[in-house]
């Protein structure tokens, strides 16, 4: 089987859609009584996974862009008011296909996570931290890897060290790494019980021993670099190169799926904007995983 974006949506079109119908209940709430949609749900996780891939990180663009070359993968095209407003109603199928994905990955059983935030900015002008439909939910914050101050969200991540999203959370800029790594573990018991004995990498934000006595309860081994004052902590000679693991892992979804270029004006928006290139890059470490390639997280046959 070949590598390309083609390849991909058709794989991930039939996974999506037998999913949906051993688990109906997966897709989002519509009448019992009414019109059909012409273009079916996992059609619409499938464009969307498509454009991130591409890169396109308008709405528009992405409609005509499909309705000139994509139309014998997608006969019906939508208006791009229709699709947004679809997408944004399938927020909960979207994590739903990021976890079965990822489970059905050789990478879910890793035995190592990498834990991390990345910021999400959601705009620039002092006009819009006053006027945004995201003021109160974004918050001016800083981000001590690229030494810059921004207003928005963070995106906080677990991750295999192949780069593959386990846990995923989008918060204020402000919020503590560490309550939003326990709620990341709360809200996903299932997950934490897959992975009896896990090692988690963090860097120095994720310290405390409270906390680290927490991680213990729950079977979890915290690893990370000594804090200023603190003595050398196991390890230690780990903590570097895997940063670099981490840092690659948030490069590929600003470099290659434009996470800060999303576009999105409400809390909604955002949310689906960074849902969907979530799903993107579990797709595409799936996709490759199946077909037996060798660097998983490599998204270089789909972005063409």
């Amino acid at each position: 089987m070949t590598n390309d974006v083609n390849t991909l949506a058709t794989a991930l079109y039939a996974r999506i859609d037998d999913e949906l119908k051993a688990s109906p209940w997966l897709a989002p709430w519509r009448p019992k009584v009414g019109i059909t949609p012409t273009l079916s749900d996992a059609e619409l996780l499938t464009l969307a996974v498509m454009s991130a891939l591409l890169g396109y990180t308008s709405e528009r663009r992405w409609l005509r862009r499909v309705d000139r070359d994509f139309r014998g993968l997608f006969p019906y095209v939508p208006q791009q008011s229709g699709y947004g407003k679809r997408l944004r109603a399938a927020s909960s199928l979207l994590t739903s296909m990021i976890r079965i994905l990822a489970r059905d990955t050789s990478l879910w059983s890793d035995d190592v996570w990498l834990v991390d935030s990345t910021p999400v900015g959601c705009g620039c002008s002092r006009e819009t931290t006053k006027r945004s439909d995201l003021a109160g939910w974004a918050q001016y914050g800083y981000c001590a890897s690229h030494s810059r101050y921004f207003w928005g969200l963070r995106l906080h991540l677990v991750c295999t060290l192949g780069g593959l999203p386990i846990l995923f959370a989008l918060t204020g800029a402000k919020a503590d790494e560490r309550e939003t790594l326990r709620d990341m573990l709360d809200t996903a018991p299932q997950v934490q019980a897959d992975h009896p004995r896990q090692t988690i990498i963090g860097d120095k934000n994720y310290y405390g021993r409270e906390f680290e006595n927490d991680l213990t309860e729950r079977d979890l081994r915290l690893l990370r670099p000594a804090r200023k004052g603190e003595p050398e902590r196991p390890r230690a000679h780990l903590f570097k190169p895997l940063r670099q693991v981490i840092e690659s892992i948030n490069q590929t979804f600003k470099g290659q799926l434009d996470l800060e270029r999303h576009g999105g004006k409400t809390p909604a928006g955002v949310t689906v904007r960074v849902l969907f290139r979530i799903l993107a890059l579990t797709a595409a470490i799936w996709h490759n995983d199946k077909t037996g390639h060798p660097i998983k997280r490599s998204l270089t046959a789909y972005d063409h």
